[in-house]
């Protein structure tokens, strides 16, 4: 399985006291649609695309599967919320039937959960990676091996914006 790991673009400033309804801004939803077409140009294809249910990473999400023409394929999970276990998110991947080994899923998030996330998929058992994924950045990797309780990849992209503008 191919696991993209895409962090959801800019959203408005935290002022209210609830993080959870920040929508994206137009420069986000700008990145985010470049982030898409660059995705779609370079011919890669999702099978699925799994976001936090946070409307910042739903809108994310959204756009990529509009683009994709896959709205019918998005969904949401609880496990990519701010705060919650990655143990819960692999024991879910791991136990979805819908997922084979030649899978392309599209993962929408937040941070700091996306970078420890990839950093402890690609680190050896007593390693450590720090990975940082910039706003609507954009990480690639195959997974080697999974089961419920862990998920080990190598990092094959960790691009930003920026970079798949300019390629």
């Amino acid at each position: 399985m191919n696991l993209f790991i895409l962090r959801d673009g800019e959203a408005g400033k935290f002022s209210d006291g609830n993080d959870f309804v920040r929508p994206l801004i137009d420069a986000g939803v700008t990145d985010i649609t470049h982030v898409a077409e660059w995705l779609k140009d370079v011919g890669v294809k999702f099978d699925a695309i799994i976001t936090s249910p946070l409307k910042r990473a739903y809108q994310t999400a959204f756009i990529v599967s509009k683009i994709f023409n896959i709205e019918n394929n998005l969904i949401n999970w609880e496990e990519l919320r701010p705060g919650r276990n990655r143990i819960e998110f692999y024991q879910k991947l791991s136990s979805e039937q819908l997922f084979k080994q030649e899978s392309n899923v599209l993962v929408v998030g937040h941070e700091p959960y996306l970078s420890s996330l990839i950093g402890e998929i690609i680190s050896e058992a007593n390693a450590s990676s720090h990975i940082l994924l910039k706003k609507a950045g954009l990480a690639k990797i195959r997974i080697t091996s999974q089961s419920a309780q862990t998920i080990h990849g190598e990092l094959e992209w960790l691009l930003t914006p920026n970079i798949m503008k300019n390629i």
